[in-house]
């Protein structure tokens, strides 16, 4: 054989031989990659609507992750997380998450959606409050209805962001109530299941907030980001917009229109998509497939790569 035709083929047999050992690694990493767990805590509202059963599937496909959900109100949810028994809340009360990151418990909170509370009440609308735009003054309505035996306000009363919402509109208008010194006001302590909407006082963002790591060691903060950055991704922000319940939209993305995420409480919003933009937790897209291919034979890297 011809000293030049075996440099040939000596080439041709090493670009076999690395070609194979990118695609075995390849094959090894989306074969032998390791289910990981994650615990949400979120909001009844997202779990009963049936966005997380839209969405969570998508993401424990790509990611080969397996969720647990927490469907609990906010209150209850940073709750859960507070104790570490969470990776990540998906939450829709501003007060609660700035508390939460301000005590230490999360970290890079970031805006993904919102939707609208509705004040509904019975056909004959006994407050008279029907068509209204301004919740404060139809909060207002109802109570001296209220007072006159004419209605009855149902409160959740169980820290939920709902409740936590119904309570800053009556401290719009200077009233605290509670069953105890209102007869008009009942407090359910109980989940909720039209007569007034479309006040922006009404407008109900969710935040999603991984727990901190420094805190929480144990708790699996690479899937919580790699959650919070597909909620937030074009991808995630498409398929939230496109769910649909009777032909009608139920949450409207907010992550990427930085100026509507201000106006809802998300004042840092521009920073914390840039941070979860470089982001890449659950990912080796970031390694050329040769250095995998040349470490993966390395047993000192294996586990670095594949666990």
């Amino acid at each position: 054989m011809k000293p030049e035709t075996r440099q040939m083929l000596s080439i041709i047999i090493l670009v076999a031989l690395v070609a194979g050992g990118v695609l075995g690694v390849s094959y090894q990493y989306y074969h032998w990659r390791p289910t990981q767990y994650m615990t949400l805590a979120t909001t009844t509202s997202t779990y009963d609507s049936g966005l997380l059963d839209y969405l969570i599937p998508i993401f424990e496909s790509k990611y080969n992750v397996q969720v647990k959900i927490l469907s609990l109100g906010t209150g209850q949810a940073i709750e859960v997380a507070k104790r570490g028994d969470a990776d990540v809340v998906l939450v829709h009360a501003r007060a609660l998450e700035e508390a939460f990151i301000a005590s230490g418990y999360g970290v890079h909170r970031v805006g993904v959606m919102y939707n609208d509370f509705i004040i509904i009440g019975p056909k004959n609308d006994p407050a008279g409050i029907k068509d209204m735009t301004d919740a404060a003054k139809a909060f207002r309505k109802i109570m001296e209805a209220g007072k006159q035996g004419r209605a009855i306000f149902i409160s959740r009363a169980d820290k939920s962001g709902t409740n936590v919402k119904e309570l800053e509109i009556w401290t719009k208008i200077n009233v605290q109530p509670s069953n105890k010194t209102y007869s008009w006001y009942l407090e359910a302590g109980a989940g909720m299941g039209v007569l007034v909407e479309k006040d922006t006082a009404l407008l109900n963002p969710y935040g999603v907030i991984p727990v901190n790591p420094q805190k929480y060691p144990q708790r699996n903060y690479k899937v919580a980001v790699a959650f919070a950055k597909f909620l937030i991704s074009e991808e995630g922000q498409r398929l939230i917009a496109g769910f649909k319940k009777g032909g009608e939209t139920l949450f409207f993305p907010i992550a990427r229109d930085f100026g509507k995420a201000a106006q809802l409480g998300f004042p840092n919003q521009a920073q914390e998509v840039a941070w979860y933009d470089t982001q890449n937790p659950l990912s080796l897209q970031s390694i050329p497939f040769a250095t995998i291919a040349v470490l993966s034979a390395l047993p000192q890297f294996r586990n670095e790569l594949f666990t």
